[in-house]
């Protein structure tokens, strides 16, 4: 076999590396920009097999010359990979077109690597028979796909970000284009040679120079997002991390979706902890599910009866922002260092899943259901498991939404929870910066009918609270009548399980128009 036939398959692998990652990336973007990640990732992924079959198809019409046609493909796709994600992000600052240019991009990245292996078992025809040759072509893709892969989730996404992993596919592509380049120089002639010299510097500069240029272009693109100057943002292995300032109050976002604010934190945090734990008698052993920002843990502090309280936050890097960051730190009084708290940073399911410990509260601090992924954390089976961990006095208490943007949402949650053998008492409480959010608390041995009354005679006498106190009691645990925006009772809802995971739907279905 000729050493230009293992070059040809080196490019394929190479290619089929790329080609994966660019799907990985422009479904990334989709779901970040345009929500529903189950619906992006399905359509982007769908979108780009499709047209790299019609990228197959137009490859029949290229004749003569193919090495230069597919060195051209090459520099081209370097260009659209490269910049996918600035394009984007630069749309996003000007227009509402953003999706348009994703699925746009989609097409025209698909058509081009669509082309690319008919072209190699067409140049590669003259070295190997057409058995081996077509299997051994394909199979060298599927190897760099593997490799693609196993690099956007170790790598690209969690170090480099979404930022630069493209620029890496774009040196790729260029690379295989420039390999391929000096092998066949001598064979090229006059003009061609020239015009692919000059194609192959110019390539180079503009990438060169989109690698200097991005981060501020990201930032310009992302500052459009939100209100107030950006003065953290990093882009982790699960989400987006995006902290802003006005003056000398500060936002924190997870994926685009307010966390808390400095301004009036104090008004999500007081209702989620205190009211359990005034519940219970002599509260030891709490489990927090989420909560990297650590107000709720400087909440449960103030309780001297805690002993140990076990944190459970996927992503490290939001805990250890939380323990480094100055504005989280003076905003939770360096609480995640209190010897008291251990962290843990794995997924909330499975460590109950692998945990024989019982706890006498548990807080479910997580983002909102808006993704299949968080769906589950929100789910009867997560419920069940949360029961079993929560010794017979024990209650749990969990975010859930909106009542007023998403109410079948909220409801769903509070279904989902009696299912699981909670009695429940919902809650809500108008935030400033967020408007009016909810709670569901359950507890595992009060009946659903005492529950209330029992919420409406705390007083907080023995434990500093800036906002909570007797008469937000009566407020957060009334509602009046039923006048939310698609108002719907228990019947309307189903319960959330793993198999059925309707909330997600209900939450993405929910008025945010009027947010």
């Amino acid at each position: 076999m000729k050493l230009s036939s293992y070059i040809l398959k080196i490019a394929l692998f190479a290619t089929g590396l790329s080609g994966i990652v660019a799907e990985y990336i422009l479904s990334t973007l989709g779901s970040y920009f345009l929500g529903d990640s189950v619906i992006q990732w399905t359509l982007i992924v769908s979108i780009m097999l499709f047209s790299m079959g019609l990228g197959s198809g137009l490859s029949k019409y290229l004749y003569n010359n193919l090495i230069d046609k597919f060195i051209y493909i090459e520099f081209l796709l370097s260009i659209l990979v490269s910049f996918s994600s600035l394009i984007a992000y630069s749309i996003s600052a000007v227009s509402n077109y953003t999706g348009f240019v994703i699925y746009f991009l989609s097409i025209s990245i698909g058509i081009l690597i669509g082309m690319e292996i008919p072209l190699v078992v067409r140049l590669n025809n003259e070295f190997q028979i057409l058995r081996i040759n077509v299997a051994s072509i394909v199979e060298k893709d599927y190897y760099g796909s593997l490799v693609g892969g196993i690099f956007f989730a170790f790598v690209g996404l969690p170090i480099l970000g979404i930022t630069y992993t493209p620029f890496v596919l774009g040196f790729i592509n260029f690379s295989v284009a420039m390999v391929l380049f000096v092998f066949v120089k001598d064979q090229i002639r006059g003009r061609k040679r020239l015009r692919l010299a000059l194609s192959s510097a110019a390539v180079f500069v503009v990438i060169i120079s989109g690698v200097f240029f991005a981060q501020p272009i990201i930032l310009y693109g992302e500052q459009t997002k939100y209100k107030d100057k950006i003065i953290y943002s990093e882009q982790t292995q699960y989400q987006k991390i995006v902290m802003t300032q006005w003056k000398d109050e500060y936002w924190l976002y997870i994926d685009g979706n307010q966390q808390l604010s400095t301004i009036d934190e104090v008004m999500y945090h007081e209702p989620l902890v205190h009211p359990v734990m005034q519940l219970l008698e002599y509260p030891k052993d709490i489990l927090v599910l989420g909560g990297g920002d650590g107000c709720a843990v400087r909440e449960i502090l103030k309780y001297p009866s805690v002993e140990d309280i076990t944190v459970v936050d996927l992503d490290p890097a939001m805990t250890e922002l939380g323990k480094t960051h100055p504005v989280l730190t003076q905003l939770n009084d360096s609480a995640l260092y209190n010897p008291k708290v251990e962290i843990f940073n794995t997924d909330g399911f499975e460590f109950l899943e692998e945990r024989k410990t019982f706890y006498d509260a548990i807080f479910i601090d997580l983002p909102d259901p808006k993704t299949v992924e968080m769906n589950r954390l929100y789910s009867y089976e997560f419920y069940r498991s949360c029961r079993k961990h929560l010794r017979p006095h024990g209650a749990l208490i969990t975010q859930a939404g909106s009542p007023y943007y998403a109410t079948r949402a909220f409801l769903c949650i509070n279904k989902t929870m009696k299912k699981a053998g909670f009695a429940t008492q919902k809650l809500h409480n108008q935030i400033l910066t967020l408007g009016e959010w909810g709670w569901i608390l359950g507890s595992k041995h009060i009946k659903e009918k005492k529950l209330t009354s029992r919420l409406q005679g705390l007083t907080f006498k023995d434990v500093p609270t800036e906002w909570i106190n007797n008469e937000a009691m009566q407020h957060i645990t009334t509602f009046g009548k039923k006048i939310y925006p698609g108002r719907n009772g228990h019947d309307t809802v189903e319960v959330n399980t793993i198999f059925n995971p309707v909330l997600y739907r209900y939450y993405l279905e929910g008025n945010w128009d009027l947010y």
